[in-house]
């Protein structure tokens, strides 16, 4: 008879094989992911380019092939692969503190927070850089601010009592996302002009991005991962209940609030740089829980893995599928990859609820 210390062994090597192989995945699709491009750049070539950089001994003279491959493709490889992980790590937390398998990083409002930010600094033409920030543009650190602002009125709509209770957060991030879903409406309809910029970046993209978008985006998101990890034990027991988590001494309202804070900094710094990308965070923890369950610590590490690999050949198809340099939006390439995956989760829940 099999014992229950053998299945939790059992569970915990699947895990650790699990993502050891999607960490090893990452690795080779961002060396492969380096080849494909309007220019032809052999895998040789890449090779030796990344190693030249990634290990300095001994750098030649940069050709234009070099540059393409390191300040161009790679910096974007290196970006899908944190927006990615971070939109999935966020899934993950948003789906265990509110409970809710349909939950994502945008459910609270965060994403429309970001998105109505870029869209004022579109609607006044703040499309320049600041110089003593690295060039980065003005447009990414407006999101970024619409997106704490967000956080900070969802926190306030949605504490109780001093408490924040999980039922008032999701009905505080429907309000607040709603609200400025209409705030970004009436922008687009005040400039006719802008409107196509507004809409594009909506659409989600890294056409563009570069070092220093990466360089704004990593203090957020290691901040963010360490307060995740720091309570991830505890998302495990959240996950039971309000009434269980009070009968084992934790305080869930501080626990959901610190959970909240560092997975709202990923997705307010995803989006900042890189727009709206939909379904990452919704279809990711999913597809993880069918192959190694619901634990919530390797659940963190092999979504973050599997996210990380969706976005960068989301964003290779997006930025090769079109002839002569022209790019879809990301976004669009994830809606149409978890669009189906999410009509299929809404039909097995409904099905599930109805017996």
């Amino acid at each position: 008879m099999t014992s229950s210390a053998d299945i939790a062994q059992r569970r915990a090597r699947r895990c650790i094989l699990f993502s050891s192989i999607a960490a090893c995945a990452c690795v080779v699709s961002a060396v492969l992911a380096s080849t494909y491009g309007p220019l032809n750049i052999p895998l040789g070539q890449v090779f030796h380019t990344l190693a030249e950089h990634l290990f300095p001994v001994g750098i030649s003279g940069e050709t234009t092939n070099a540059i393409v491959v390191w300040e161009i493709r790679f910096s974007r490889i290196i970006l899908s692969l944190l927006i990615g992980s971070g939109l999935a790590v966020s899934g993950t937390v948003f789906q265990g503190i509110l409970r809710n398998p349909l939950a994502d990083p945008f459910t609270i409002g965060v994403s429309s927070g970001a998105a109505f930010g870029a869209s004022v600094a579109i609607f006044f033409g703040l499309s320049g850089s600041i110089p003593y920030l690295a060039g980065i543009g003005i447009i990414p650190l407006a999101a970024l601010t619409g997106a704490l602002l967000a956080l900070a009125a969802v926190i306030t709509l949605g504490s109780m009592g001093g408490q924040l209770k999980r039922d008032a957060l999701v009905l505080a991030g429907v309000v607040v996302a709603t609200f400025l879903a209409a705030l970004i409406s009436l922008v687009k309809s005040l400039d006719e002009d802008s409107v196509a910029s507004i809409v594009f970046w909506i659409m989600g993209s890294l056409q563009g991005r570069s070092w220093q978008h990466v360089q704004l985006i990593l203090p957020w998101y290691t901040l963010g991962v360490a307060i995740i990890w720091r309570f991830s034990r505890e998302l495990d027991i959240l996950a039971l209940g309000e009434t269980q988590a009070q009968q084992l001494g934790m305080n869930a309202s501080r626990v959901r609030l610190w959970l909240l804070v560092g997975a709202s900094m990923i997705t307010g710094a995803s989006v900042a740089v890189s727009g709206v990308i939909g379904f990452v965070g919704l279809v990711v923890p999913h597809l993880v829980r069918l192959v190694q369950g619901g634990e919530h610590r390797p659940l963190l590490v092999s979504s973050a893995f599997i996210g990380g690999l969706l976005l960068l050949w989301s964003d290779v198809f997006a930025r090769t599928v079109l002839s002569e340099g022209a790019e879809l939006p990301v976004g669009v390439v994830t809606a149409l990859l978890g669009g189906p995956f999410f009509c299929l989760l809404l039909h097995r829940s409904m099905k599930r609820s109805s017996r």
